[in-house]
């Protein structure tokens, strides 16, 4: 590969990498309640000062996550602490065993609830990574506490949190995509920041490798479903049955890929390279460039209103997994496809002018008006977590142009 095409991808990583944490540490950091609030117009005004649960745990980790891999500054870990003591203070519904709530007020009273325990994970993320870079045992200790609560509910615990199954029992039963894909990732994050532990997550990783490429990955359908029967069949008669949410399935791609190599293993390689392959090619939009939201496997109308916009995070995926790949197979197709999904992003997402990336166009490619910066889904972290690691992927494929973060 050409130095100086390398090169200028770096340089721009490290751009793209300094505007966003420098938008969310200016505009997002509430230095007078702690935490981050995200919901914040193109400049960085806030339109609604209710906070998101998910955010203070995905903030926590990205500016700790800097820290580990780029040298410690004590404004990111004060950030990542400033999120870390909100969820501690605020988010946690310890009537409800520890689990947390969705949102809060600015203060910090809780406002909601939900069924689902995305929040939890992101809990972890943070509190592992946190551990790891300001050597906090207590933190660490948080975290494996959480890693096991999420365990036990992926594997039948009851939910203490009072609100029931979303489906009437017996109802359509199925398992998620995102609950392996997540714990898997939970896991490896754990092997790291927790190493003397590594045969549990070791094993816990490759069961959930097992599950998502025995049940989840459709060859016969060129598809990586979001949803499934018990035994890893498809629900052909209805909307969610049939989808392929492309983002998670780029996500998916790049985390087995980094399970792949830690275990040396060809074979998983490959699996990973044809979940991206799926994905692009049901996913990519051949008329106006960019990745639809979702996509039907069986080509009918999506049930969902999003499913052809261009949104921010499955972009970022594609970025982080085409680079990832071509890594790791040195297929030039990879590449090609990482510069494809590059030129889109910074032709589209990417705001030179006030940093961080914009959240939603529509299929055309034009932002939602007026445009968003955060959301109670948007935060600091696709951005952050695909510019850092694109920058130690294209130093390792020889890259050499001096950054700084």
């Amino acid at each position: 590969m050409d130095k100086e095409r390398l090169n200028r991808y770096l340089l721009e990583a490290a751009q793209e990498l300094r505007g966003s944490l420098d938008f969310w540490l200016e505009h997002g950091w509430d230095r007078k309640y702690g935490g981050i609030m995200t919901c914040l117009d193109r400049q960085g005004r806030p339109y609604c000062e209710d906070k998101s649960v998910w955010m203070q745990g995905r903030a926590a980790w990205a500016y700790a996550s800097v820290c580990n891999l780029f040298g410690k500054r004590d404004e990111w870990l004060a950030f990542s602490k400033s999120c870390l003591d909100f969820l501690e203070a605020h988010c946690l519904n310890r009537a409800a065993g520890g689990r947390l709530y969705f949102t809060t007020t600015r203060e910090g009273e809780p406002i909601r609830q939900r069924r689902y325990y995305a929040g939890e994970g992101f809990y972890l993320m943070g509190n592992a990574e946190y551990a790891a870079a300001a050597g906090d045992a207590a933190a660490l200790k948080r975290a494996r506490g959480m890693y096991e609560r999420i365990w036990a509910l992926n594997h039948g615990a009851e939910d203490p949190v009072g609100l029931g199954p979303k489906n009437l029992p017996g109802v359509r039963p199925g398992r998620s995509l995102a609950t392996y894909m997540g714990y898997l990732s939970h896991s490896a994050l754990m092997r790291r920041c927790d190493p003397q532990n590594v045969a549990l997550y070791d094993e816990r990783a490759r069961d959930c490798l097992r599950t998502v490429v025995r049940d989840f990955i459709k060859p016969d359908l060129r598809c990586t479903l979001e949803f499934v029967r018990p035994d890893g069949g498809v629900y052909h008669g209805f909307c969610s049955g049939r989808e392929v949410s492309i983002g998670h399935d780029l996500e998916t791609a790049w985390i087995m890929l980094e399970e792949a190599v830690y275990e040396n293993s060809s074979e998983l390689v490959e699996n990973a390279a044809q979940v991206f392959d799926f994905a692009v090619e049901k996913g990519w939009d051949t008329r106006y460039g960019g990745l639809f939201y979702s996509v039907d496997c069986d080509g009918f109308p999506c049930e969902s209103y999003e499913h052809d916009m261009k949104i921010w995070w499955p972009h970022a995926e594609m970025i982080l997994s085409a680079l990832m790949l071509y890594q790791a197979t040195g297929r030039e197709a990879y590449f090609d496809w990482f510069e494809k999904a590059w030129a889109y992003s910074m032709e589209h997402f990417s705001d030179k002018q006030f940093g961080e990336w914009l959240g939603y166009l529509s299929r055309d490619g034009l932002p939602t008006e007026p445009p968003a910066k955060g959301t109670t889904f948007k935060g600091p972290l696709h951005v952050i977590r695909t510019m850092s690691k694109a920058i130690g992927i294209l130093q390792a494929l020889g890259a050499d142009a001096q950054v700084t973060i």
